[in-house]
C-alpha cells in the first residue's frame, strides 16, 4: 500500500475537500439568533397581554361613576342612567366587558369615549403628532447632549469638567419635571424682576397665525417644555455614557492603538465612542418607546394638547375607555421599543443571544 492510499480517507480525495462547509457556523449564528428573537418576541407578547389585564381592572378601581359624571351635575333620571349604561356596556357582568374589551382590542378597536362620544383611537389619532413635536423634539436635543457631554466627561474624568457635568446632571435628573416646569413658567412667562415673560405661559398655539408665522408661533409656545425635558432627561443618557466609556478607557486595544501613534481624539471617536455604545443604544430605544407615549406632568403643566394631557383629562371623568386605550398604547410603545432593542442588540454584539 502506498503512502498516498494510506491517508485518502475512504469515498473521498484527500487535502481540503474534506474539510466541513464552512456556512455551518453562519448557519448555527442565524439559528441561534432566530431562538433568541423568537423568546423576546414572546416575552413581549405575554408583557402587552398583562398590560391589556392589568389596564382594564386596574382603572375600576378609581372612585366615581363615570356615568353620572357624564351628565354634568345635571338631574337625571334612572331610567336615563340605565339607558346610558347600556349604551357603553357598563350593565353587563364584569367578566362579559373584559372579554368584550379584549376582543376589540385585537383588532384595533378600543372603544367609544364617554366624554367625548368618539371613538377612542381617533382621539389618539388626533393628539400623537401634538406628543411627538414636543417629546421628539426634545429627545433628539436631550440624546445628542447627553452623548456628547457623557463622552467628554468620561475621557477627562476626574477634572472639573467632569465634576461640574456630573453634578448638574445628578442634580437635574433628580428634580421632578412638573416643579421644574412652574418654575420656568414663573420666571420666563410671567416675569420676576428683571426677567420679563418672554414665553407663553402654556398652550400649543396663539391663533390667528397661518403659514410661516404660525410655524414661530408654535415654535415659541414648544421652548419651554422642550427645555423642561431636556434639563431633566439629558442626565441619565450622560451618565449612562460616560460609566460605559470608563470601562473601556483601560482596556488592551485602546493601549495598542495609542502605541500606534494614533491621537487621543481619534483613539476616543473610532474605538472607544462606537464600542462604549452599547448600552447607550439600549436607553436610546427605551426613551423612544417613551417619546411616543408622551410625558404626562409636562403636557400637563404647560396646557400641550398632547396624549399626556388627553389621559389626565380622561383621568379626571373617569373616562374608562380613553384612559384604557391611552394607557395600552404607552405601554405598547415602551415593550415594542425595548422588544426592538434586544433584537438590535444581538447585531451591534455577537455576543448576545449565542
Amino acid at each position: 500500500m502506498t503512502t498516498d492510499a494510506a491517508i485518502t480517507p475512504p469515498g473521498g480525495s484527500a487535502g481540503p475537500a474534506a474539510a466541513p462547509p464552512a456556512r455551518a457556523p453562519r448557519a448555527r449564528g442565524r439559528t441561534a439568533y432566530l431562538r433568541y428573537g423568537a423568546g423576546k418576541v414572546g416575552g413581549a407578547a405575554v408583557s402587552l397581554f398583562a398590560v391589556l389585564v392589568t389596564g382594564f381592572f386596574l382603572f375600576r378601581l378609581i372612585p366615581g361613576d363615570p356615568v353620572k359624571t357624564m351628565t354634568g351635575g345635571r338631574p337625571v333620571s334612572a331610567e336615563q342612567l340605565a339607558a346610558y349604561r347600556r349604551e357603553f356596556g357598563l350593565d353587563l357582568p364584569l367578566w362579559q366587558q373584559f372579554t368584550d374589551y379584549c376582543g376589540k382590542a385585537l383588532t384595533g378597536d378600543l372603544g367609544t369615549s364617554y366624554q367625548f362620544r368618539a371613538p377612542v383611537i381617533d382621539r389618539i389619532a388626533e393628539a400623537l403628532p401634538n406628543t411627538l413635536l414636543l417629546t421628539g423634539t426634545a429627545f433628539v436635543l436631550y440624546t445628542a447632549l447627553g452623548i456628547v457631554l457623557g463622552t467628554r466627561s468620561a475621557w477627562r474624568h476626574g477634572r472639573l469638567g467632569d465634576r461640574l457635568n456630573t453634578g448638574l446632571a445628578l442634580t437635574l435628573y433628580s428634580v421632578p419635571s412638573f416643579w421644574l416646569g412652574l418654575l420656568l413658567i414663573i420666571v420666563f412667562s410671567v416675569g420676576v424682576g428683571p426677567v420679563p415673560g418672554l414665553f407663553p405661559t402654556g398652550g400649543m398655539e396663539s391663533g390667528g397665525e397661518t403659514g410661516f408665522a404660525h410655524v414661530l408661533d408654535v415654535a415659541h409656545h414648544l421652548v419651554l417644555p422642550v427645555v423642561t425635558l431636556v434639563a431633566v432627561e439629558y442626565g441619565q443618557t450622560l451618565l449612562v455614557t460616560r460609566s460605559a466609556l470608563l470601562d473601556e478607557t483601560g482596556s488592551d486595544y485602546l493601549t495598542t492603538a495609542r502605541a500606534k501613534g494614533l491621537r487621543d481624539d481619534l483613539v476616543r471617536r473610532r474605538h472607544a465612542v462606537p464600542n462604549a455604545m452599547l448600552p447607550t443604544m439600549t436607553l436610546i430605544f427605551v426613551n423612544l418607546g417613551r417619546t411616543v407615549a408622551g410625558v404626562i406632568l409636562v403636557e400637563t403643566v404647560f396646557s400641550w394638547p398632547g396624549l399626556g394631557g388627553l389621559f389626565y383629562q380622561a383621568l379626571s371623568v373617569p373616562d374608562l375607555p380613553l384612559v384604557q386605550g391611552l394607557f395600552l398604547f404607552f405601554a405598547s410603545a415602551v415593550i415594542i421599543m425595548n422588544t426592538l432593542a434586544d433584537l438590535v442588540y444581538p447585531l451591534l454584539d455577537p455576543r448576545v443571544g449565542r
